[in-house]
């Protein structure tokens, strides 16, 4: 019997290549995310530990140096908490980036896959045109001889 292959195995091969790679991309943009997300989160509660302090500060007895710092510190987690948004922010846009290359190379692999099939399918078919040219030949033969 004759062996299927498909003439663009090596594409289809290089296809799914392509989508391994796209989905390590994107999970490690998405580990990304997470550890960028965590970072944020931690400058918030110390933020809001020293907003805290200095209200803490304020109430209790005066101490205009320890209030000063505090409010430094303060404005120190705002500027942080600036930083850091903007850092998840392009995380997420890495993300989403990924998300995109991921999907576009999932349905090229499957493009190509239903091309396989398509060809395998016409393949079954020429093997039984063959097969069945093959057996009106015999009964014919075998007709004509007997």
């Amino acid at each position: 019997m004759a062996k299927f292959t498909y003439r663009m195995q090596n594409i289809l091969d290089i296809k799914i290549k392509l989508e391994n790679q796209a989905k390590i991309a994107y999970a490690t943009a998405s580990r990304q995310l997470a550890e960028e997300q965590e970072k944020l989160r931690e400058i918030l509660m110390r933020r809001a530990g020293y907003e805290r302090k200095s209200k803490e500060l304020v109430n209790g007895t005066l101490d205009i140096q320890e209030i000063r710092e505090c409010k430094r510190a303060i404005d120190v987690m705002k500027s942080l908490q600036r930083a850091q948004m903007m850092k998840v922010h392009a995380a997420e846009k890495t993300l989403e980036m990924a998300r995109i290359e991921l999907n576009r190379v999932m349905v090229e692999r499957k493009t190509h896959e239903k091309l396989r099939e398509r060809a395998f399918e016409e393949f079954k078919q020429e093997i039984a045109q063959a097969e069945s040219k093959e057996i009106d030949e015999l009964v014919s033969y075998n007709y004509h001889e007997g």
